[in-house]
This record gives structure tokens, C-alpha cells and sequence, in this order.
């Protein structure tokens, strides 16, 4: 795991960082960090893989119908959370990008777990001897590890309690490539990971840089 920098080095990412081009963004939040506050502790761990969602014309985003109530994050300022319940069963956590009225986010798929991790490891399965590398792999398991839920949505992130941080860690590598888990709109080399990291959910699938 990348080690943890000193606190006097962590800063939120400002609202600036997400009004640009998404997939710009998407490569920019390989090594961030995502955190939450919560009474019971904070837990968080740095973005080592994501995916991009752009516009109505993406069959894959939520905005490919155009405006609705449930996707009206997406339409909104940038810097903004969008969590939303996928199958009935999992939150899934974006952050929302591009300026005002043009739908964009990117979807955070996996963290490799830097601080809180008892804490993730007791909402995981109730024990913390729960595998380190597996608590926040995947979109759903990282946001039930943080303890993420519908609350969050339309919350900003460039404040407490849920926010994305530059750490000042060390650079990862990172590759482009189809994104996973959705049944239309694969074509898109738009998901972007750290190249044989533990954390990362489709570690099977070949990119490029």
C-alpha cells in the first residue's frame, strides 16, 4: 500500500478540480483520496480505480434519458456527490464534473483502504480480520465500507463530512479501458485503474496508458 502523507499535506480538492473535461478528471483522481467523517470514526483510502459517465448521448450515464428527478445531480454544479441505489442492493458514489447543465460524473469503482480500516472491516462483514485489499473493492463494497448511503447524495465534496483529498501521495501508474458492470455503451475505453493493483475490481482486464 502507498503510505499515507503527513496531515500539515492533505487539502479537499476544490470545486475547480471537478469543472473540467471528465475525462481529465478521471485520470486526476487515480491517487486522490476519498474520506468521511462519521461519529464513528473516519475511514478513508485512495481512488485507484474510476470510471467516466458523459451526457445524454453516453447509453451507459443517467442522463441518456435526458432530465429526471433521480438524475438531476448530474445537471448540477460540479464538486457535488451523486449516490444513487443500483439494483436495489448497492450505493454507488460519483462525483459529479463539467459545468452546470452539461450531465457528466465519474464513478469511484475501488480505494485502496488508508485510514479506518478496523472500521471498514466491522461494516464489511462485522470482523476485522476481513481481507485489507478486498474491503473497498468494487463500487458497492467501497461505499458500504465508508459507511456511504443515499444521505450523501447532492452532499459537496469539497467539505466534511464527505469529501475527495490530495494526500500527497506518491504517483501511481494508471491504464484506460472498457468500463465494467454495465450492459451497454462498453466500447468506451473510459474506466481508468492502477495496472495490477490488489484493490482494483477488474484486474483481469488488459489497457492501455
Amino acid at each position: 500500500m502507498a503510505p499515507s502523507s503527513g496531515r500539515a499535506r492533505r487539502r479537499v480538492l476544490p470545486r475547480a478540480f471537478y469543472d473540467r473535461d471528465t475525462l481529465t478528471v478521471t485520470a486526476d483522481l487515480i491517487g486522490k483520496v476519498l474520506v468521511h467523517h462519521t461519529v464513528d470514526g473516519l475511514a478513508a483510502g485512495a481512488i485507484v480505480e474510476a470510471e467516466a459517465y458523459i451526457g445524454e448521448s453516453d447509453p451507459a450515464c443517467h442522463a441518456a434519458p435526458g432530465p429526471t428527478r433521480r438524475n438531476e445531480p448530474l445537471y448540477g454544479p460540479p464538486g457535488v456527490a451523486y449516490v444513487y441505489l443500483n439494483y436495489g442492493m448497492h450505493y454507488l458514489v460519483n462525483a459529479v464534473t463539467e459545468s452546470r447543465g452539461q450531465p457528466a460524473a465519474v464513478l469511484i469503482r475501488a480505494l485502496e483502504p488508508l485510514e479506518g480500516i478496523d472500521l471498514m472491516a466491522q461494516r464489511r462483514a462485522g470482523r476485522a480480520s476481513t481481507e485489507t485489499s478486498a474491503l473497498c473493492r468494487g463500487p458497492g463494497n467501497l461505499t458500504k465500507a465508508l459507511g456511504i448511503s443515499l444521505a450523501h447524495n447532492r452532499l459537496q465534496l469539497t467539505a466534511p463530512p464527505l469529501s475527495i483529498e490530495d494526500w500527497g501521495l506518491p504517483a501511481y501508474d494508471r491504464v484506460w479501458g472498457p468500463r465494467i458492470g454495465i450492459r451497454v455503451g462498453t466500447d468506451r475505453p473510459w474506466r481508468c485503474w492502477v495496472p495490477g493493483h490488489e484493490c482494483v475490481s477488474g484486474r483481469s482486464q488488459s489497457g492501455r496508458t
